[in-house]
């Protein structure tokens, strides 16, 4: 009976411990481990809508790489150039491009990507 409660606990848990992760972060997990970034640090689902205007508007060259675009894969050093994210859509350590399509942040030092801006 013990082990039938502490299971329905764990399963509990598990179902809802990522839902309130993803309401403050999105989290991601590569070979390196786990990747975490603070929507604070991001950008931000009300942001989302004009950043993709200016990706557009500045016309930032899509690179394409073989690798699918998910957040913790690490982007070729060679091939692939990076922005810095304009102040307006906030501070952020973070620089960004688009790859195979879809607009990235990138840590500038690993290469690594932290968010898929959707």
């Amino acid at each position: 009976m013990r082990n039938r409660i502490l299971a329905v606990a764990a399963v509990a848990a598990a179902i809802t411990m990522p839902a309130i992760a993803a309401q403050a972060q999105t989290v991601g997990v590569a070979r390196g481990g786990p990747v975490v970034v603070d929507e604070s640090e991001g950008i931000t689902v009300e942001q989302r809508p004009a950043f993709r205007e200016y990706i557009v508007r500045e016309r930032v060259p899509t690179y394409t790489i073989p690798d699918r675009v998910v957040v913790g894969n690490v982007l070729p050093e060679a091939g692939v150039m990076t922005y810095d994210v304009p102040q307006r859509f906030g501070a952020t350590p973070y620089r960004y491009t688009v790859v195979n399509g879809a607009t990235v942040l990138v840590e500038p030092r690993s290469r690594r990507i932290v968010q898929v801006v959707e």
